[in-house]
C-alpha cells in the first residue's frame, strides 16, 4: 500500500529547519509493509496545503501530514482540513480535560484560549490521543483513502505513529510484509563492491533486491524483501526473514574484509564492543583530525569504560612534549610520516596509559601539500606498546571529507588489529 508524506512549514522551505520527521516515519512505514512513494514540504498557507493534499491523494491511499497543529495564528492545519473534508469544528472534551489536567500538574495557569483552540477538532476526524503534548493527532478517511495529521514536534510525531498510526494503518490495509536486511562496510567504493558481488546479485530472486546506500568511506548494503504472493500466510514474514537471514550471510561472507556490522552499527559502537569484551583501553593522539576521532568515541554512551581520552598535538613541539616524538624523528621525516605516527602511537599509550593507541598525522588542507605529500596524505598507527601497524592513505582536497575519512579510517584500523592481535 502506497503513502505520501506532506510536511508543512516555512520553516522548512526557507531552509530554517531541516525536515527529519518525513526521514523517521519513511523508516516507520516501510518497516510496517507500507510504501512511501513521495514526499513534499508546502507553506502556512490554506491553498498551499489543500492543493498539496490533492496532489498526494491522487497518488498514494495514505496520505499523512504534520505541522501546523499549534496555538498560534500561523498554525492553521486544522481549519484547513475542516474546509477541505466539509466538516464543522467541535470541542474534543478529552483533549480539553488532559491539556487542563497538564497544567495544573506543573502548577501554571492554563494559557486563555489555548485548551479550547487545541481542542477544537474538526467532526469529521477520529481524534488520536496526544500523551506527550497539547495537538491531538487526527485520522480522515474519504473515499477509501487515509489522510492523518500529526503535530510537527518530532517526539509528538514519533508517539503518535507508534501508539496510534502505525497499529491503526495495518488494521485497515492489511498487506504483503516487507524486510530489510542491512550490512555495513568500510573502506571500499560501492562500484567495486559490486563488481565482487556481481553474481549473487545476478541471483537473487525477483522479490528480493539489493540496494547500494553510499557514505563517507562507507557503503550500506540493504536486502529487501516482499512475500512474492498475493495470498498472506500467519507465518509469511517470518518465512521472509529467514530467507532474508540467509541471503545476508552469504553476501557477508564474500566481503569478510570489509563488513564490520549490520543494521544501524557504527564503527565506534562495534570497536567500543571489541574492547569491551577484550577488557582493553583505548586512546588517541590526533594531529590533522583535531579530536574528531575523539568525538566519533564520545558519541557512544558509556564509552569511558574502554575510551579515557585523546591527546591533540598539532605543532611539532606539543607532539615531542606530550607524547614523545624525538625532534630527530620531526625534524628528518616531517610530521606526515610513518615514523612519526608511530612514535605518537606508542607516546599516546604511556601518556594515556591504555592498551592500544591510534595516532593521525597528515595534511587535512586545503593548503600545505608537497610534491612528495600532497593534501589529503594521511600516515595512522596502531599499537598495543609491542607490535605496531601503520596505514598511508591519500585522500583529496576537501579538508572535512579528509578528516572524516581520517577518523573512520583509522577506527577501522583498531578494529582489525584487534581482531588479529
Amino acid at each position: 500500500m502506497n503513502a505520501y508524506l506532506l510536511t508543512i512549514g516555512d520553516e522548512i522551505l526557507i531552509g530554517q529547519i531541516i525536515d527529519t520527521n518525513s526521514a523517521w516515519m519513511s523508516r516507520q512505514l516501510n518497516l510496517a509493509g507500507f510504501t512511501v512513494i513521495g514526499k513534499s514540504s508546502v507553506g502556512d498557507t490554506a491553498a498551499a496545503i489543500i492543493d498539496g493534499l490533492k496532489q498526494a491523494m491522487s497518488q498514494a491511499d495514505i496520505v499523512i501530514l504534520t505541522g501546523g497543529l499549534g496555538p498560534t495564528k500561523d498554525d492553521i492545519t486544522k481549519k484547513t482540513l475542516a474546509e477541505f473534508f466539509g466538516s464543522d469544528m467541535a470541542m474534543h472534551q478529552e483533549t480539553f480535560d488532559r491539556i487542563a489536567a497538564y497544567f495544573e500538574k506543573i502548577k501554571k495557569p492554563l494559557p486563555p484560549t489555548l485548551g479550547e483552540h487545541q481542542a477544537s477538532i474538526p467532526v469529521k476526524a477520529d481524534v488520536l490521543l496526544n500523551k506527550v503534548g497539547t495537538a491531538p493527532g487526527m485520522w480522515f478517511e474519504e473515499k477509501g483513502k487515509v489522510v492523518v495529521s500529526l503535530p510537527g514536534v518530532p517526539f509528538e510525531m514519533e508517539y503518535l505513529m507508534s501508539a496510534e498510526v502505525i497499529p491503526r494503518l495495518k488494521k485497515r490495509f492489511p498487506g504483503r510484509p516487507i524486510v530489510h536486511r542491512t550490512l555495513q562496510t568500510v573502506g571500499e567504493g560501492e562500484s567495486n563492491i559490486a563488481k565482487r558481488i556481481e553474481n549473487f546479485e545476478n541471483a537473487l530472486p525477483s522479490h528480493i533486491k539489493l540496494a547500494y546506500l553510499p557514505s563517507l568511506g562507507q557503503v550500506r548494503l540493504r536486502l529487501t524483501g516482499i512475500w512474492p504472493n498475493e495470498e498472506v500466510q500467519v507465518d509469511s514474514e517470518a518465512i521472509l526473514q529467514k530467507e532474508l537471514d540467509t541471503k545476508m550471510e552469504e553476501l557477508a561472507a564474500l566481503l569478510p574484509d570489509i563488513v564490520f556490522g549490520k543494521e544501524d552499527d557504527s564503527l565506534q559502537r562495534v570497536l567500543g564492543n571489541i574492547l569491551l569484551e577484550k577488557g582493553f583501553q583505548f586512546g588517541t593522539a590526533e594531529s590533522c583530525t583535531g579530536g574528531y576521532v575523539a568525538h566519533l568515541m564520545t558519541s557512544i554512551p558509556g564509552a569511558s569504560a574502554y575510551y579515557p581520552g585523546s591527546v591533540v598535538t598539532y605543532s611539532y613541539e606539543l607532539k615531542t612534549k606530550l607524547l614523545g616524538v624525538k625532534s630527530e624523528t620531526l625534524q628528518e621525516f616531517g610530521a606526515v610520516s610513518e615514523e612519526t605516527v608511530v612514535e605518537m602511537a606508542q607516546g599516546a599509550i604511556n601518556t594515556l596509559g591504555v592498551d592500544i593507541s591510534l595516532a593521525i598525522s597528515g595534511i587535512a588542507g586545503p593548503d600545505g601539500g608537497l610534491p612528495d605529500k600532497p593534501v589529503g596524505t594521511v600516515w595512522m598507527a596502531v599499537s598495543n606498546g609491542k607490535q605496531t601497524i601503520t596505514a598511508l592513505h591519500v585522500f583529496g582536497r576537501d579538508r572535512s571529507k579528509n578528516i572524516q575519512l581520517s577518523g573512520i579510517y583509522g577506527l577501522n584500523l583498531v578494529r582489525k588489529f584487534l581482531l588479529e592481535h
